[in-house]
């Protein structure tokens, strides 16, 4: 059962690129689906980390 804080999706993924995944989570004692979130998250860390402005990226609600 899905964790209340957790959101399920569906991916598509390159066979490959799986496979590279796949070896990096075997090699870092993960599950595939642990080290794709541990990728993104390092992504978007050094996303934010690059914002000169402090922006978060974050969008904000539409007002009308």
């Amino acid at each position: 059962m899905a964790s209340e804080d957790r959101k399920a999706f569906l991916l598509r993924i390159d066979a490959k690129l799986w496979a590279e995944i796949e070896a990096l989570a075997g090699d870092e004692l993960r599950s595939v689906n642990g080290q794709i979130e541990f990728l993104l998250r390092q992504a978007v860390q050094q996303r934010r980390r690059r914002r000169p402005d402090g922006d978060t990226g974050e969008r904000k609600p539409d007002a009308g």
